[in-house]
């Protein structure tokens, strides 16, 4: 079924995400800091329940060829998120982040985003219908959907705060300097390079990690801060202006 998702500005995900952090702080007392509580927000603040399950075979699409998961969540009209079994973090420490991030995007992004969607969906029957059909079945082959990359986004802002992420990179490096992956050619400019791991061969220095495993490399402690996994780290530092794959090109053409 064709569903109209409306395009929403970043920064007004942004603020909803701050809205809700706010919310939960104020309802608890409390003053958040690294990492978010995703769960206690969804569930004890949001009032949804988190299950998990092998979403392939609940809802009867096979897994990849690849025997990749890609059938992340999925969110019911009664407020029930289920996250594929692979994620569980007790049974997977190294899928944490992936859950944390899978629970943020199901019960922040589209639960807060997209409630209009779930009402339009279940129209012809019991908002609080548990039998009903799944409102959002998030695969990571379609996240460059509207719906899903809004999710994302949303989750991205939930999990690793505007605020936070640059209290905790002035922690990290107190010079504030952005950071750029080290050009290919020596050029002039304003950030502190990251350089790319490499080994010498007939005196030659020839690099051994790809653009996104150097910056992931870079990305990992914050990661491990915030608890989300380097590859999220990864694409928030770079929506902050934080963390850069190339030298910006204003910044080139004034000089700096």
């Amino acid at each position: 079924m064709s569903r109209h998702v409306p395009y929403l500005a970043e920064e007004a995900i942004e603020r909803d995400a701050a809205a809700l952090l706010a919310e939960f702080e104020h309802a608890r007392g409390m003053v958040l800091e690294p990492p978010i509580p995703v769960e206690d927000i969804v569930e004890k603040h949001l009032k949804l329940r988190i299950e998990f399950d092998d979403l392939h075979a609940r809802h009867n699409i096979p897994r990849p060829e690849s025997g990749q998961t890609d059938i992340l969540g999925a969110i019911y009209g009664d407020g029930s998120i289920f996250i594929d079994e692979t994620l569980d973090p007790d049974e997977n420490p190294s899928r944490e982040g992936r859950y944390r991030f899978t629970v943020a995007h199901e019960g922040g992004g589209h639960w807060r985003l997209h409630q209009h969607l779930i009402v339009e969906d279940t129209a012809q029957a019991s908002l609080f219908d548990g039998d009903s059909a799944p409102k959002f079945i998030c695969r990571s082959s379609q996240a460059k959907e509207r719906v899903e990359w809004q999710a994302d986004f949303y989750a991205s802002c939930l999990l690793m705060p505007r605020k936070m992420v640059f209290a905790v990179w002035d922690e990290f490096f107190p010079d504030r300097k952005p950071r750029v992956l080290q050009p290919k050619t020596s050029i002039e400019h304003s950030f502190v390079e990251i350089p790319k791991s490499g080994f010498q061969l007939s005196g030659q220095m020839l690099e051994c990690e790809t653009d996104d495993e150097a910056l992931e490399r870079f990305c990992k402690p914050l990661a491990e801060r915030f608890l989300v996994s380097p590859i999220a780290m990864r694409i928030r530092l770079e929506k902050l202006g934080l963390l850069h794959r190339t030298v910006p090109l204003q910044r080139l053409l004034a000089g700096n």
